[in-house]
């Protein structure tokens, strides 16, 4: 389990505060390469050219995508929106794909960070702070009407607010977990299926072989899956991020 191990850098291992070790750790790192590389891919189309480049239509493609997504679930309120989901899904998604470099970066091998669920979780607090803010900012004390759908039994009321109620409580570890398993399992599946490879190959010629081969075109069908799969990841993260803003908008 190496590959998700946290390791100080830089020789920080010592930074306190407090008594608060304030190690700058691989993860971290890797953070950081992700922040540049998001900013230097949304500067790089920011030219406004009458006829875009390449790169200045992959940023509009992308960032069109997010605008279609919050208009279809939120409507036009959705589009104040757009900057910090936009931001959500490029550092997810960069996140995810970094991870499945098979290359390292100054000897440091690649680390994917949204394997960690306090990576994830913090993803999630925020995405929740901003609904809570804004179903209080617009709705005040009315918010709490959320909990209770509309047409609700009388005697239903309690029962039914106290389920919604547990069930909002959970979105925000739901919507963590289900980032963190999905890069955690595929990166543990890849793993085992190279540790396979390697002693298929240390065993020789015959058996060894019949291990080692297709082991290896398991691992490469995987990786491709596993692509596909950090891009659906950072879509379903910035969808629900979405659609939960949509209730604090609306109190569907």
């Amino acid at each position: 389990m190496k590959q998700f191990q946290l390791e100080p850098m830089f020789g920080s291992s010592g930074w306190e505060i407090a008594g608060i070790n304030i190690a700058f750790t691989n993860s971290a790192f890797w953070m950081a390469i992700t922040t540049v590389l998001i900013w230097a891919f949304v500067f790089g189309g920011m030219k406004r050219q009458l006829v875009p480049g390449r790169w200045q239509m992959a940023v509009e493609s992308f960032t069109g995508f997010i605008d279609d997504m919050l208009e279809a679930n939120i409507g036009k309120a959705g589009r104040k929106y757009v900057p910090y989901v936009f931001s959500l899904f490029m550092f997810i998604l960069f996140a995810n794909l970094l991870g499945l470099l098979p290359i390292g970066l100054l000897g440091l091998h690649p680390f994917t960070f949204t394997s960690h669920f306090t990576v994830t979780g913090v993803l999630a607090i925020i995405s929740f702070s901003i609904v809570l803010v804004v179903g209080f900012w617009k709705h005040g004390i009315k918010f709490f009407t959320l909990f209770v759908p509309h047409g609700t039994p009388a005697p239903m009321i309690l029962p039914i607010a106290l389920i919604e109620f547990f069930s909002f409580l959970i979105r925000p570890f739901s919507l963590a977990l289900r980032l963190f398993v999905a890069m955690m399992a595929g990166h543990v599946l890849l793993k085992v299926l190279s540790s396979f490879v390697i002693d298929g190959v240390n065993a020789g010629v015959g058996i060894g072989l019949m291990v080692s081969v297709p082991s290896f075109a398991l691992m490469v069908a995987i990786s491709a899956l596993e692509i596909l799969v950090a891009g659906i990841q950072a879509y379903v993260f910035a969808l629900l991020t979405s659609l939960y803003i949509n209730d604090a908008e609306h109190l569907h």
